[in-house]
């Protein structure tokens, strides 16, 4: 008998990007409750810095750290874009909860900078375990 070994109803099912695609839109559900104008924004989850649509690391960035995400201003008929870098997040987390933690903050960094706020004005919980 072949078959899923688990029905794709059950969490088993599903795969390691797609749990950390549902991590960072539920901290984006979280925060456009209080800043509704990211619903305005574009969420992107991608695997590593400088693959896909977000124009690659910036020119002045620090070469010695991986980003683990990045705000891409609206331009060429693009909204305003957040990356959030999928796989330096989960080599940085040992579990869930601290993929969940990790994920949130980052979330938060990236939507403070494209506001120009300071993280702890955008979710007064940033840097609360």
């Amino acid at each position: 008998m072949r078959g899923p070994i688990a029905p794709p109803q059950v969490p088993l099912s599903v795969s390691r990007a797609d749990a950390f695609v549902d991590l960072v839109y539920d901290s984006r559900d979280r925060l456009e409750r209080r800043w509704p104008q990211l619903s305005q924004v574009d969420f992107l989850i991608l695997d590593v810095p400088g693959s896909g649509p977000d124009g690659g690391p910036d020119g002045d960035a620090d070469t010695e750290t991986v980003p683990l995400g990045r705000v891409v201003p609206a331009a060429g008929g693009h909204r305003d874009r957040i990356v959030i870098y999928r796989r330096p997040v989960e080599i940085r987390t040992k579990s869930r909860d601290e993929r969940a933690f990790l994920v949130h903050e980052v979330v938060v960094e990236q939507v403070a900078e494209l506001l120009g706020l300071a993280p702890e004005s955008v979710d007064p919980r940033y840097g609360q375990d």
